[in-house]
């Protein structure tokens, strides 16, 4: 049975998360049903590259999974597609090496964390960003990003996917862009806790306000303690936007 790695788009405003979980609805069972109808098997087991929790959005999500023998990988999408619904769908699918895996085969990820940045909330961007009416001071957040850049034990920012594992994480680049009323986070690192991203995005944004300084996020770095982030951002602004391998 041939192994497939597939890049799957979703809006996670009305999912309990990616991973499967019984009586609500998550991204992972949409797919596996999905497959499971295409394929004609009693059921079809998927991998993701990043576990996002309910209410995170993704652009580049990445799934593996086996195909029965003799269906067409160039077949795939638009036929699972064809099941999916409006709020999840598959971008790509193609073969994969012998032992990949989306998730231990990753190299990197990148998020993406949206803002907007002006007095007036949108209506028609409120499932998608996070609106902060307080102007933002860019080189503020750039002081405290630097602080988070690096190999650090991110205890205080979020909690293994096992209790007691390592909270080591290495990020490559955190990254800070303003887009007309939009600011926008780019942080790409070897994996993330669970709730890492949006506790650096919230503090962030505290630095961004004036309410926290650079010294202020190297001590809840050194605390290693989660009550040390007093702020996390929502999950409506967050995106997994792409997987390495």
């Amino acid at each position: 049975m041939p192994l497939i790695k597939a890049i799957v788009e979703y809006d996670g405003t009305d999912f309990c998360g990616f991973q499967k979980q019984p009586s609500v609805r998550t991204v992972q069972g949409e797919l596996e049903h999905s497959l499971a109808r295409v394929f004609q098997a009693t059921c079809v087991h998927t991998d993701g590259a990043g576990r996002t929790d309910a209410g995170v959005h993704a652009k580049g999500q990445v799934v593996s999974f086996t195909a029965p023998d003799g269906f067409p990988a160039d077949r795939i999408v638009p036929a699972v597609n064809g099941y999916l619904p409006p709020d999840v769908k598959l971008m790509s699918a193609e073969p994969a090496p012998d032992g990949f895996h989306a998730r231990y085969s990753a190299k990197a990820r990148t998020y993406t964390y949206v803002i907007m940045n002006r007095e007036l909330p949108s209506a028609l961007l409120a499932r998608y960003v996070w609106h902060v009416m307080g102007r933002l001071d860019d080189q503020a957040m750039l002081l405290a990003a630097d602080e988070m850049t690096g190999t650090r034990d991110f205890a205080s920012f979020g909690m293994p996917s096992i209790e007691g594992a390592n909270t080591i994480r290495k990020v490559f680049s955190l990254k800070i862009r303003r887009r007309g009323d939009k600011v926008i986070f780019f942080i790409r690192g070897t994996a993330f806790l669970r709730g890492m991203v949006r506790a650096m995005a919230g503090t962030l944004v505290e630095a961004g306000l004036g309410r926290r300084g650079p010294e202020e996020v190297a001590a809840i770095i050194n605390a290693k303690d989660r009550q040390a982030v007093r702020m996390f951002a929502p999950p409506h602004g967050l995106y997994l936007t792409s997987v390495e391998y």
